[in-house]
């Protein structure tokens, strides 16, 4: 019998670990070169909110609470995929990556993560269409990265569009590659992705599945000072329409529904591989996520595999070669 763990997909990483914090606010001193935005005009940056470090996380409410403070407290361990990402190209390329590109970067978390971790001369750029979610990154991820901060550049642009360098390796995560629903449309992407790689490039995607994938359901998930919701709210077989939610409730009673929301086509695992292929790369290696030690639960460890475990709900990264 398959194995059985969480249905919602972001949960591929274990709750200490997707709860790590995020960067503390802006500090005064000395001015040093920042990231730059490129093309459009971010019309928001918010100030973070002051808060007392004793009691940070017990007091939320639906009129208090950042939104995006809390998906990344509930969605995302940075800190975990960029070792991934380092580890694959150091052992596939034998050297250390330098340039990195996110696509739909949203506040652009990993790219701060990448260039944290990285050595002199790392950059990383952010692609995305909205503007507050990159104002927000802006004012909460960059401002501690001191120099470092400079090699960071945000384009308010389609994920399709050119960037200022070849990539040493380009990423979409949180699958957010799903928002392309048309075929045509994703293998666009895919050759755009390959076309902005070094020779020795790589472009890295994760992707869901299983049976529970397309269950119309909810999945809750508590966190401290918080409960987080992946809602699965319609699923269209003959079309592969998806849409999900997410929610978070707080003690008091209040939440905010429906706070962010997708309308994606669900694509599968050798669907993509065969755009991928098609749109030119030499080669497609899959990672499935191991378990942990009860066999419960996902333990956010990706390991090289053709054929993957027949689970209910697994996760997986694509890592494609130039």
């Amino acid at each position: 019998m398959p194995k059985t763990r969480s249905q919602d997909p972001f949960r591929h990483v274990s709750q200490k670990t997707a709860q790590a914090k995020a960067k503390p606010a802006a500090k005064a001193g000395a001015r040093v070169a920042g990231p730059r935005v490129e093309r459009g005009v971010v019309v928001r940056k918010p100030k973070p909110r002051k808060q007392n470090r004793k009691k940070a996380g017990r007091g939320y409410t639906a009129a208090t609470a950042d939104k995006y403070e809390l998906y990344q407290k509930a969605v995302q361990a940075p800190e975990l995929d960029i070792a991934f990402l380092r580890r694959v190209f150091r052992t596939t390329r034998g050297r250390e990556a330098l340039h990195f590109r996110e696509d739909f970067c949203g506040t652009a978390l990993l790219s701060a993560t990448w260039l944290e971790a990285g050595k002199p001369g790392a950059t990383a750029e952010g692609f995305d269409l909205d503007p507050e979610p990159i104002a927000w990154g802006l004012a909460h991820h960059f401002h501690d990265l001191g120099p470092k901060a400079a090699g960071f550049t945000a384009h308010l642009r389609d994920v399709r569009e050119p960037g200022t360098r070849a990539y040493d390796v380009r990423v979409a995560q949180n699958f957010s590659h799903f928002t392309l629903t048309t075929r045509r449309e994703m293998l666009e992407y895919f050759e755009k992705a390959r076309e902005s790689l070094a020779r020795d490039g790589l472009f890295v995607l994760d992707l869901y599945g299983g049976s529970d994938a397309t269950e119309e359901m909810d999945d809750t998930t508590k966190f401290r000072g918080f409960t987080y919701v992946w809602e699965q709210a319609h699923f269209s077989p003959g079309t592969g329409e998806y849409v999900n939610h997410i929610t978070f409730r707080f003690p008091d009673g209040t939440a905010l529904e429906r706070i962010f929301s997708y309308r994606w086509r669900m694509w599968y695992l050798t669907e993509l591989v065969d755009l991928l292929e098609e749109a030119g790369f030499k080669k497609v290696e899959r990672y499935f996520e191991g378990w942990n030690a009860r066999g419960t639960a996902g333990d956010g460890i990706f390991r090289k595999g053709l054929r993957g475990e027949n689970c209910v709900s697994w996760i997986a990264y694509l890592v494609a070669a130039k």
